[in-house]
């Protein structure tokens, strides 16, 4: 590897010119400058991190918590942390992952020991246990979620409510009046995650609203799971025309279900999601949803705290919540409900 002294010597400076011109601690004429900055390009030399870090005394790392739980769809949740690392690249930052479920000590571990410099969460929960934490004594962070009291911090979520209400709006315009929402596994309500909580708020108010009879129901994804689910539904509410669907694992056992009991979709039952687009996209029966903006999350996220870290008390840098507002896409899986049988039909 090339060294600080044989970029020195290449340009003809001093070691500590070189180190000047790094650090920016002293200023240096443009011309050096400009010989040292092609030195160094001409060698290929890379300063070396921890050296830079103690210099500077900013490490450059960003920490991206990620908990990957087993009842939460993985790809999605990956899908965003690599839109995290590769803005945070084009900025000049490395993004250290943290994967595991440590919470408020995990937190404690990497802001204590200067690792890194700033901190971005994910699985946002409605009263997160890290979030006293950051509102103590925490680095610059900010939210991939949207807890209940945002008070004080820097948020940034799709607008799960209205992402709800989207899909009701959506069905009560072509005439449903019975709709069932299959959703998360049971462990993401009782752990009280924000974006699950969120959009049931938005369906229920919305429904309410609409004279929409709605029933939910917390579904694993396998595909027992949701045959289970989906028989449990239909006894209960054999005039179900649609169903909501907010978990992706669910969405093909579903459709294979419903085919098997005769039901065509969306001539007899309408199907609406809160998925990824690719997932809408590809299914047996292409989904009418409302799409996770996935790498416009990450994209902002880091935006946001880059903006927080250049010192801007305003604009997007300044703490606060910013909700993506959601789009809805048509596809093939709605339609009117079926007119109602005549007696003897």
């Amino acid at each position: 590897m090339v060294t600080l002294a044989e970029v020195a010597r290449h340009a003809g400076v001093s070691a500590s010119t070189v180190s000047y011109v790094l650090s920016g601690k002293r200023p240096i004429s443009a011309v050096t400058r400009r010989r040292v900055t092609a030195s160094i390009e001409q060698l290929g030399y890379q300063p070396h991190a921890g050296a830079r870090a103690l210099a500077s005394s900013r490490s450059r790392i960003i920490a991206l918590m990620v908990p990957l739980r087993t009842d939460m769809y993985v790809p999605v949740m990956l899908e965003i942390a690599v839109a995290v690392a590769t803005t945070a690249r084009a900025h000049g930052y490395d993004v250290l992952l943290l994967t595991g479920e440590e919470g408020p000590s995990a937190l404690r571990r990497v802001t204590g020991s200067g690792l890194a410099e700033a901190v971005i969460l994910m699985d946002v929960q409605l009263d997160d246990g890290r979030l006293p934490v950051l509102r103590t004594a925490g680095p610059p962070a900010v939210l991939v979620g949207l807890p209940a009291d945002p008070a004080g911090l820097n948020c940034v979520d799709l607008d799960f409510r209205a992402a709800g209400a989207l899909c009701v709006d959506h069905l009560a315009g072509l005439g449903h009046r019975e709709i069932a929402v299959i959703g998360e596994s049971p462990g993401v309500y009782a752990r009280h995650t924000g974006f699950a909580e969120r959009t049931l708020g938005g369906l229920r108010s919305r429904a309410a609203e609409r004279e929409v009879r709605m029933l939910h129901r917390p579904c694993e994804g396998s595909h027992d799971a949701v045959a289970g689910v989906l028989a449990r539904i239909l006894d209960e509410r054999p005039r179900v025309s649609a169903f909501v669907v907010q978990n992706e694992t669910a969405v093909e056992p579903l459709l294979a279900l419903l085919r098997r009991t005769g039901r065509a979709v969306p001539e007899d039952v309408s199907v609406v999601a809160v998925c990824a687009d690719q997932i809408a996209a590809q299914a047996s029966v292409p989904l009418t949803s409302v799409a996770i903006p996935a790498q416009e999350l990450g994209r902002r996220a880091v935006e946001r705290l880059i903006a927080r870290l250049a010192g801007r008390p305003d604009g997007e840098g300044a703490a606060g919540v910013e909700l993506l507002t959601p789009v809805l896409t048509v596809r093939d899986s709605s339609g009117p409900p079926p007119p109602p049988r005549t007696p003897g039909a």
